[in-house]
């Protein structure tokens, strides 16, 4: 089976909440899910955590510390099943920066529907 990478993004804001993306692919009923993505060639876990939160926030910031490892069997968008290990980092979203889709592509205009920031109650 093959091995993919991820790293995921647990972003909060100074108010508590969490934010999540809305996804919906062929695989799966819609789904809320933290922002993240694939290593690329080369990439460390942290230097793609800081690369998705930019491309997929418009923030341009350090990721704080690994605060969970996952692994997993899934597929995702356009794949088939393959164990993904996974590595969540916190963000601290500053004040009064917005979220935007800075650099998107073509998958994740197709499965992203919308962002939310969620209470942590």
């Amino acid at each position: 089976m093959e091995i993919r990478k991820s790293s995921r993004l647990v972003i909060v804001d100074e108010e508590g909440r969490l934010l999540l993306f809305l996804y919906h692919d062929e695989h799966h009923a819609p789904f809320w899910a933290t922002v993240g993505g694939e290593l690329k060639s080369g990439e460390s876990y942290v230097e793609t955590a800081e690369r998705e939160l930019y491309e997929e926030t418009g923030l341009i910031q350090n990721v704080g510390e690994m605060v969970r490892e996952r692994d997993d069997v899934y597929a995702v968008a356009r794949s088939v099943p393959a164990r993904w290990l996974e590595q969540y980092f916190l963000v601290e979203w500053p004040a009064n920066r917005d979220v935007f889709a800075a650099e998107w592509t073509d998958e994740e205009k197709s499965t992203i529907q919308k962002w939310k920031w969620w209470s942590l109650d």
